[in-house]
């Protein structure tokens, strides 16, 4: 039986990981730099992936939150012009919005990605009527439809 060794393991896969639980732990003060040191990474798939990560889990903690909206403009200063780190951004924004039935329009919902349509309709903050019928009737996949059209 052979076992993995570290040294076989690819160096960014190992940065990776350090990068996730450096930013696991991070102080708040410590974030936006530590999220442009990562960002300045040789590897930009793999630094995009890891900062995509924790936007992931920090967003999802704070969404409901009074910090989120400094957090999301800290955030949108770090990520810059990173397409798709700023459209996750913009749509943790959005989901934010209908969470907390703060303005939206049906063209952002409907221009939304299909993981942002995916999860407004399932997820159980999500409680507008408003959100849920547009995503029953215009929701981009089947998938999306049925799920807000069981939540209506």
């Amino acid at each position: 039986m052979t076992s993995p060794h570290d040294d076989d393991e690819p160096p960014e896969h190992r940065r990776y990981a350090g990068y996730l639980r450096a930013l696991e732990g991070v102080a708040e003060a410590d974030e936006a730099g530590l999220l442009a040191t990562v960002l300045r990474d040789d590897d930009a798939v793999m630094a995009e992936s890891a900062v995509n990560h924790h936007l992931e889990r920090r967003a999802a903690e704070q969404l409901t939150g009074s910090r989120f909206p400094a957090w999301a403009a800290m955030m949108a200063t770090v990520i810059g012009d990173r397409a798709f780190l700023a459209r996750r951004l913009r749509e943790w924004t959005l989901l934010r919005s209908i969470v907390l039935d703060e303005p939206w329009t049906d063209e952002e919902l409907l221009a939304a990605s299909d993981w942002f349509q995916r999860t407004a309709a399932a997820a159980q903050l999500v409680t507008s009527p408003a959100a849920l019928s547009l995503l029953a009737a215009h929701g981009r996949t089947r998938r999306v439809r049925n799920a807000a059209s069981r939540r209506i």
